[in-house]
């Protein structure tokens, strides 16, 4: 069979691409060898935002237009995606007062006009944000977006297959060679594939497989690992904390899943990409990090669990890790048939990323290219009212509950009226497997969203893994064992 593109990669890039390459038209094939996600993508910081301290390197491009970008993201996907607020306590002797204040005074002029409240001082009746801080009476107040990464990655994936793109995780590409005007490929799945041009989206794998292509490329990439841990939650309220460092590195502070907080990030130059895990060091300085600014300390021995994901950065030449820029790059090879290759990116600029990629694409396989997502709202975003809709879901389903009702119209946002249409008691969801997973869900995260483990369900799709014990892990496996036997990859339907 011959695809227009072959994307190799089910990250946010990848997944970004063949959304918006679908959407205008093109026969598209994503291959990915494990989960949607299941590395970088999954690791995040977990923020919609244009990076604040990026203004510190001169990057006005690259936070101009995250910040227009996370405008468009808050309004496409507002059951994933929320605003934020952040608390920055001052401290002289990092960064003046004056630098800190026109820096941010240069971030609300940068995101234009914009719904998310705009930077502001601290107050005296601020009490809720200084209350868990030692001693901070200065500081600032400031504004951007929390993400599920995950589900925004699987969503540009869903919405991908909605307008005719192949999805395939489970599938790696094996071998891809130029003959003609076409690549020839060969799929983990038994099958041989031709594709008029290929996509390069593999993240930390990016030069690994420019090498299996017998191709060199002009850019480069550093590895970076980031590491994040989670502490039972450190302080009461909504908001998030961005904390500044004596190395001049920031920590952020967030509410995480009701019951925890998520700190992080490092940024540890690594060199390959299976180095994503945290080390002992990680653990300790993120601690220390905390413990420099909130009342309430705490150690390694509270930590209850972590992520870490390697970021694939364009090297800019940059000295330090912290200082490598977080923009991207797309290298066109056009010797033969069309290869595009992807250097770098954020969650936060992925659709822009995916617009500029087709837009690279164009010209050498005879198609045109326009904006198809700049407006688009993700499967599942077409809310108006968050509010009103998660009121409009309990009085439909109350035998949901409270916690249960929230965490799925966050999720699956107006994609739950079609997930529960024919659900008309608490039986008819089919057994709880654990932490409120139905049978329902289960199955609709295997039919509707990729899902061919308990990983993908419990740490992707959903976050329930933080909160269920190891039995009713296991009860959890048992249950997916049994009702997918054959669900471990080489899946291709949504």
């Amino acid at each position: 069979m011959t695809y227009d593109l072959l994307i190799v990669g089910g990250g946010i890039n990848g997944c970004a691409i063949a959304r918006e390459a679908s959407l205008l038209g093109l026969k598209i094939l994503l291959v990915e060898r494990d989960d949607l996600a299941a590395h970088t993508s999954s690791a995040s910081t977990k923020l919609i935002h244009g990076g604040l301290r990026y203004l510190e390197y001169y990057e006005f491009k690259l936070v101009a237009e995250a910040l227009r970008e996370r405008e468009r993201l808050v309004k496409a996907a507002p059951h994933i995606i929320h605003p934020l607020r952040f608390v920055l306590p001052h401290e002289n002797a990092l960064r003046p007062w004056w630098m800190v204040r026109l820096g941010l005074y240069l971030y609300d002029f940068l995101g234009g006009r914009m719904t998310l409240a705009r930077s502001r001082g601290l107050r005296r009746s601020d009490t809720a944000f200084t209350a868990p801080l030692k001693g901070a009476d200065k500081g600032f107040v400031y504004s951007d977006a929390f993400v599920d990464d995950s589900r925004l990655t699987v969503l540009n994936a869903v919405d991908a297959a909605a307008n005719g793109a192949e999805i395939a995780v489970g599938t790696a590409l094996e071998s891809a060679r130029r003959a003609g005007d076409v690549w020839h490929a060969t799929l983990s799945d038994g099958r041989a594939v031709t594709a008029r041009a290929l996509v390069n989206a593999a993240g930390p794998w990016v030069h690994q497989l420019l090498g299996r292509l017998g191709v060199n490329a002009a850019s480069g990439v550093r590895l970076v690992k980031g590491s994040h841990i989670v502490v039972p939650r450190l302080f009461e309220g909504d908001h998030a904390y961005i904390l500044q460092q004596p190395d001049g590195r920031i920590v952020f502070a967030i509410p995480y899943q009701g019951a925890f907080t998520e700190i992080g990030t490092t940024d540890i130059p690594v060199d390959a990409p299976e180095d994503a895990q945290i080390d002992a060091d990680e653990i300790a300085y993120l601690c220390e990090a905390v413990n420099r600014h909130f009342v309430r300390q705490i150690s390694p021995a509270d930590v209850t669990s972590t992520w870490s994901g390697v970021r694939p950065l364009y090297d800019d030449g940059a000295n330090e890790a912290k200082a490598v820029t977080r923009d991207y790059v797309l290298e066109l090879d056009t010797n033969g048939p069309t290869l595009l290759s992807i250097f770098g990116g954020k969650i936060t600029t992925a659709r822009h990323l995916a617009e500029e990629a087709l837009g690279k694409l164009a010209a050498p396989m005879g198609f045109t290219a326009h904006p198809v997502t700049r407006t688009r709202v993700f499967p599942g975003g077409a809310i108006p009212d968050f509010a009103q809709f998660l009121a409009q879901v309990r009085a439909r389903w109350p035998f949901l509950g409270d916690a249960r009702s929230e965490r799925m119209a966050h999720a699956y946002g107006s994609r739950l009226t079609e997930m529960l249409d024919r659900i008309d008691s608490e039986a008819a969801l089919g057994a709880d497997l654990g932490g409120g997973l139905t049978e329902v869900e289960a199955r609709w995260l295997h039919d509707r969203e990729w899902a061919r483990s308990t990983d993908d369900v419990l740490l992707r799709r959903t976050k329930l893994g933080l909160h269920l014990t190891e039995v009713e892990r296991a009860q959890v496996e048992r249950w997916w064992t049994a009702t997918f036997p054959a669900a471990g990859g080489n899946d291709r339907a949504p």
